[in-house]
């Protein structure tokens, strides 16, 4: 059985970078940009401004009583000249008029009709200078995360109204299993809800990638092979859930060994130790175990950070903490890493694990209350109360 982290490397080897497309910005919102750097086309602000409403002067002139001239609003073109003697109103982010220096508060000054009592004023106070921020020519990185509201404010203050963005990898996903009857259907004799493919296809989602097509298929091994076979064509990485053990109606490793080929099909972790991955018309293909809680956890542990590389992310995205671990001991396999179902909080002071309930791979209720996955290493029994684990973290902290 390969590791965690064999597994994972061999994937990743197989991580193409999808294309790039242009979209303006209010379609950048939580995309990934193809490049992190841009260039300034102007001083930002392109030009000096007030930081507040007040007057505009020279701060040679101040404290004093000074002839109001006219007013500044922003927006405005036709700037009045401040000569000695004189001031002007003006109005938050309005450009600084030729010959002022300076911006006295409007609360500080008090105004006489046509004249303004201000106090003293330092040179360039509340003044905003053309290019505080970022100068014209100057390159600027973009996080590598998915944008944010931020760094899309950022563009468009430096003069962009489009971005080279990383497409979304296309995921196709292929639940298998004669039972497996549609989500929200009458179930017939032997049957059970298709919990695999909405779970995975949410998943898909969560990481970055665009779900392309949705299958269900029978544990036959001529019908795998056909809807392996269409889903790698329009897509660019193919999940597979089920069939992919050693028993008499686990076809997918077989049907990757004669459609494509098959790089290796057991890890060491639990649970999920039957997952298979391959390659089919050049398209990675990953196996699943059925059970959800596999499939998920599986998924979390090498789709997901497949779908990022394709992204040109580094990693799962995922944060890991060191925890306690509280409560009777869960047991594992010792030749295998766990992933625990926990929830993770505060207690006196320091991050602790509670396990959400039963271990099962076929339990989702635990896996969905828990907001991370104990991690017990190999060559251990149980997680123990009091020692202490890394935590994945899958959920918000509370």
């Amino acid at each position: 059985m390969l590791s965690v982290e064999e597994a994972r490397y061999r994937i990743l080897a197989h991580a193409v970078l999808t294309p790039s497309e242009l979209l303006p910005l209010d379609r950048c919102a939580g995309r990934v940009p193809a490049v992190f750097g841009l260039t300034a086309v102007f001083d930002v602000p392109p030009f000096a401004n007030s930081a507040m409403d007040g007057f505009a002067l020279r701060a040679a002139d101040a404290p004093g009583v000074l002839r109001l001239v006219g007013e500044v609003a922003a927006g405005a073109a036709d700037l009045p000249r401040v000569e000695a003697g004189t001031t002007v109103r003006i109005l938050t982010g309005a450009p600084i008029p030729p010959g002022a220096d300076a911006v006295v508060p409007l609360e500080l000054v008090d105004e006489r009709g046509e004249t303004v009592q201000v106090p003293g004023v330092e040179r360039a106070a509340n003044v905003r200078a053309a290019g505080y921020d970022t100068r014209a020519g100057e390159r600027v990185e973009l996080p590598t995360a998915p944008l944010g509201a931020a760094s899309i404010g950022v563009a468009a203050s430096m003069g962009y109204g489009s971005l080279e963005i990383r497409r979304r990898p296309k995921v196709a996903i292929l639940s298998t299993g004669d039972e497996l009857a549609a989500p929200g259907v009458p179930l017939g004799p032997g049957q059970i809800p298709d919990a695999n493919t909405p779970l995975l296809a949410a998943a898909v989602v969560e990481a970055g990638g665009e779900v392309v097509g949705q299958a269900r298929v029978g544990d036959d091994a001529a019908a795998i092979e056909r809807a392996v076979e269409e889903a790698t064509a329009g897509a660019d990485l193919l999940v597979v859930s089920g069939g992919v053990s050693v028993g008499r109606y686990d076809h997918v490793r077989g049907v990757l060994e004669r459609a494509g080929t098959l790089d290796f099909w057991r890890i060491a972790i639990q649970p999920g130790k039957p997952l298979a991955f391959g390659m089919v018309a050049g398209r990675p293909v990953l196996g699943l175990p059925g059970n959800p809680v596999s499939a998920l956890v599986t998924f979390e542990l090498f789709a997901r950070p497949l779908i990022r590389a394709m992204l040109g992310m580094p990693g799962d995205g995922r944060q890991r903490l060191p925890v306690r671990f509280a409560g009777e001991p869960l047991r594992k396999d010792p030749a295998r890493r766990a992933y625990l179902r926990v929830v993770v909080a505060v207690e006196d002071g320091s991050w602790v694990a509670r396990a959400t309930g039963g271990q099962s791979s076929s339990q989702l209720r635990p896996l969905a209350a828990a907001n991370a996955l104990l991690i017990v290493p190999e060559g251990e029994a149980a997680a123990v109360a009091g020692a202490t684990y890394d935590a994945l973290l899958i959920g918000d902290l509370p």
